[in-house]
């Protein structure tokens, strides 16, 4: 598989550094893939990454602000619980955030600029689903078709957490290397669903860790979520193909967030996954390629 080196490179119109990646030919219509909350741009399986190039799609992945190597905000972290409490109150905290989900959207487009890319087909997962959502509301031109894996809409109301799987989410890592590493797969473990596997886990923990390990990012990330709130009827203005995935066995965002992304976006294919949970389990690889094969190759709405 052709691939570029991993680049940090500044991007955009506000030069955030951010790093980025390539698979497959360049020629080829491009998939911007958009990884979720603290998930570095490597929890895009390298084998999952293969289906989409088998399929003749140039691929581009890239670590979201305050993760991996891209760039990480200065300052004292926000109390971002805090915040999505007060959020859920349906408080304005907009302007208490370092940034929002909207600019981590357009971090995504800049992204795109740096390749010479028009247009792309979007693809998110969990926060990445949502940061997808925002790309097609607000940079709609530069979209030739959108997927949401394992995300909602933003609205309180749908897709609520586990209490078990939210707070294995939010629970601070220990100090150690190897508790560190426990308490990662432990979590993935809590989300992950009847695929998960043990040995997978911890050898993407492993990678993550060793790549890089910023804790504090996470909060920074839970504070712009957030913080953009309801996305419901922004999303009715959506025109372009779009496609939402999802696990019947997701514990850290409900299946009721995708019934209501998918009822929002007018004209949007629901499907859901018995055995998935909020992972990308290697047997449905095949699976969720061909569907977002299926809704990349559908002709754009008129």
């Amino acid at each position: 598989m052709n691939h570029t080196e991993p680049t940090v490179a500044p991007i955009g119109q506000s030069q955030i550094e951010i790093c980025h990646q390539s698979f497959g030919d360049p020629a080829d219509e491009t998939i911007l893939l958009v990884m979720g909350f603290t998930a570095q741009m490597i929890s895009w399986p390298e084998g999952f990454i293969e289906e989409l190039v088998a399929r003749d799609f140039h691929v581009v992945i890239f670590d979201n602000r305050d993760i991996g190597l891209s760039a990480k905000t200065v300052g004292e972290p926000p109390n971002a619980a805090a915040l999505l409490a007060r959020a859920r109150n349906d408080e304005d905290i907009s302007g208490e955030v370092p940034y929002a989900l909207v600019d981590m959207a357009a971090d995504a487009i800049g992204v795109l600029d740096h390749y010479g890319v028009d247009n792309a087909h979007v693809v998110g997962a969990s926060m990445g689903g949502m940061i997808v959502q925002e790309i097609a509301i607000n940079f709609a031109d530069r979209v030739r078709s959108a997927t949401s894996i394992m995300s909602t809409t933003g609205n309180t109301e749908v897709g609520q957490a586990d209490p078990t799987a939210m707070g294995a989410l939010l629970t601070p890592p220990p100090e150690e290397r190897e508790a560190i590493l426990e308490h990662m797969v432990m979590v993935n473990r809590v989300i992950g669903g009847p695929l998960w596997n043990a040995d997978d886990a911890m050898e993407r923990s492993i990678a993550a860790y060793e790549r890089s390990f910023h804790p504090v990012g996470a909060a920074f990330q839970l504070a712009a979520i957030a913080a953009s709130g309801d996305r419901t009827e922004q999303l009715a203005s959506v025109d372009v193909p779009f496609l939402v995935i999802h696990g019947a066995a997701d514990s850290l965002i409900a299946p009721s967030g995708a019934v209501a992304t998918a009822e929002a976006v007018p004209g949007a294919d629901l499907v859901i996954f018995a055995a998935m949970g909020h992972d990308l389990p290697t047997a449905l690889w095949p699976q969720i390629s061909d569907a977002i094969m299926g809704i990349a190759r559908r002709p754009a709405f008129a």
